[in-house]
């Protein structure tokens, strides 16, 4: 393509200003041109007057902006449940898609958006950053390569607090629905923690541009917070090729941990802590190697691999075909736990001022931290309280949800 990409950026405001700053500040963004905005509360964009100023046309939705524009690559930084009609509204318009994470809320949505992604002839990447950054692409390079032997455990430990404000900051925050009755499935796994879920299966990919087949999910979730969905989630993810994948994740910790991960392979065990500066794969004959820190990429990165692959008409490095096992996970540990288990109230501690008070369990802290090292699930330790889901098989899953409530 040898003008520049035309963008549309679709959310201006909360992690949409971003690819704002890159569009308008990055010197790679002289290989694209921004030609318009939506938003349907543009005021909430730090730099909204000076779009204004630069005369950069905004529209309060997608239908209005297709009705003046024809892009080559639209941008979405919007709820979870609007994903969906979204992408395949603008693939239908002729544009490519980068979508946010997750793909979507539900696996009937990702197989829906991946129908009209093949009938447009276009492309939909999925904004899970790490995918498109190098040093977790060479990482997957060497473990398609062999080099760590055959793959065994994954695992995966991120604790996060997030107080009042973090629900209240919109109307789907936490909740399994939205108001018009559309799925959202909102929790720690497929919003904020979603991208330590889908790295894991992503390096187990047979392929650059694949994720790993989960097959079976069993999962345990918890809250502390007054929200209908939990804040805290562990899970057991088989994969088709037999290697085991856990998860661990909580907003409802009182200070930061991770992510973490630990990759165990029959040669070799791969290590990232966010507080060291790189990923460390020791050998078993003693040698090791290292791998820069996925997290010292820029997330705008993902925007400029795209612009890369639509120019040389490449696939996308992290695309709808990738992103869908983990929704599909995030499926199968909905059906699994039914109803997220409230914490005992003698565990939750509530500090901070109104509005602002985070709910928060050191006790379960140290439990999932535990439950890391152990590779087992809460009620696997003996946690009085704790809860284990029922087992879902997932090699037919085709549809949310799979099994009837609880």
């Amino acid at each position: 393509m040898s003008n520049p990409v035309s963008i549309a950026l679709g959310g201006i405001g909360g992690y949409g200003s971003m690819y704002l700053s890159a569009l308008l500040d990055s010197p790679q963004a002289r290989s694209c041109s921004l030609v318009a905005t939506v938003d349907p509360h543009p005021a909430g964009c730090a730099r909204w007057h000076e779009l204004q100023a630069l005369g950069i046309p905004h529209y309060d939705d997608l239908d209005a902006l297709y009705r003046h524009h024809s892009v080559d690559l639209t941008v979405l930084v919007s709820p979870i449940q609007l994903h969906a009609e979204q992408t395949v509204l603008a693939l239908r318009h002729g544009s490519h898609v980068l979508c946010e994470k997750p793909a979507a809320a539900t696996v009937q949505d990702v197989d829906r958006m991946m129908d009209a992604e093949t009938r447009s002839g276009h492309s939909v990447a999925v904004g899970f950053q790490w995918s498109f950054t190098a040093p977790i692409c060479q990482l997957k390079k060497d473990i398609l390569r062999g080099d760590f032997g055959k793959p065994v455990r994954f695992k995966s430990l991120c604790l996060w607090p997030r107080d009042e404000s973090y629900y209240s900051r919109n109307n789907w925050a936490g909740r399994l629905r939205d108001d018009r009755g559309r799925w959202v499935l909102d929790s720690p796994v497929n919003n904020a923690m979603a991208h330590d879920l889908h790295n894991m299966l992503f390096l187990l990919g047979d392929a650059p541009t694949t994720s790993a087949h989960p097959v079976e999910v069993v999962a345990e979730a918890y809250r502390a917070n007054p929200i209908e969905n939990a804040d805290t989630v562990a899970a057991r993810i088989m994969t088709r090729d037999g290697t085991e994948v856990l998860f661990f994740g909580s907003h409802a910790v009182p200070d930061n941990y991770g992510p973490v991960f630990t990759l165990e392979f029959t040669d070799a065990v791969v290590v990232y802590d966010a507080e060291h500066a790189s990923i460390l794969a020791s050998f078993k004959d003693g040698t090791t190697r290292t791998y820069a820190a996925p997290d010292a990429t820029p997330h705008e990165q993902k925007l400029w691999s795209c612009l890369t692959s639509i120019a040389d008409t490449q696939p996308m490095a992290c695309g709808l075909a990738a992103a869908r096992s983990h929704t599909l996970c995030v499926n199968g540990i909905q059906d699994s736990i039914g109803t997220s288990v409230d914490l005992p109230r003698d565990l939750i501690e509530s500090v901070g001022p109104p509005g602002g008070r985070l709910a928060s369990s050191s006790e379960l802290a140290a439990l999932l931290q535990a439950c890391f090292q152990a590779s087992a699930l809460p009620s696997e330790l003996g946690t009085s309280w704790a809860h284990c889901g029922r087992l879902i098989d997932l090699r037919r899953y085709h549809r949310y949800p799979g099994v009837s409530p609880e």
